[in-house]
């Protein structure tokens, strides 16, 4: 029996998602890129801010980059600049968000305009209902979201509460009842 096929090693399979990609990369080295990019999370916050100019869409943007980063950790080549590949990643990740924002606002702003007069009236009315939803005690405004808003059963949003069945369609009916009454008299729901 030849000694060569004793040691040879099963074909490698191609890994599904990052966190494979991870593992099947030389153990040190995806250790050594992990740690590298935690030390770099600075610097990416700052660039991010910089480019995007908004606190929290510029957290946004380094999470993102940090997940591309690591589902695409075999790629990066021993040798090049970590700091510069992130870097490009994060370059790449914002102006793909900018481009996206762009095109939604595009596409609003020619809703807006094709839109009748009478439909944009109602729009005042929506961010009054949507205040009073906010005024509505927790219980009551989770209940009314679940049926309402993302169309559950009363029992699949029982479940999701972790109440009864009859308690969730007590707290969607109060909930009704409260939002209809407030917006009747423009009284905060917790008045009526």
């Amino acid at each position: 029996m030849n000694s060569l096929a004793l040691h040879k090693q099963p074909p490698r399979q191609e890994p599904d998602d990052a966190a494979d990609r991870v593992q099947h990369a030389r153990p040190e080295a995806a250790a050594s890129l992990r740690h590298g990019l935690a030390l770099l999370l600075p610097e990416l916050r700052t660039y991010a801010r910089f480019l995007v100019r908004d606190r929290s869409k510029s957290d946004d943007l380094v999470q993102d980059t940090v997940v591309r980063a690591l589902a695409s950790i075999a790629q990066f080549q021993e040798g090049t600049s970590l700091k510069a590949w992130v870097f490009t990643i994060l370059r790449n990740a914002a102006f793909e968000q900018a481009r996206r924002r762009r095109r939604e606002d595009a596409a609003l702003a020619l809703h807006a305009r094709n839109t009748p007069q009478g439909l944009q009236q109602h729009h005042g009315e929506i961010a009054d209902i949507s205040r009073m939803l906010w005024t509505l005690p927790p219980s009551l405004r989770e209940a009314l979201i679940l049926v309402g808003a993302q169309e559950l059963t009363h029992e699949e949003a029982a479940l999701v509460c972790r109440v009864p069945v009859g308690t969730m369609r007590a707290r969607v009916s109060r909930a009704r009842a409260k939002l209809a009454a407030a917006f009747a008299e423009g009284a905060p729901p917790w008045e009526a």
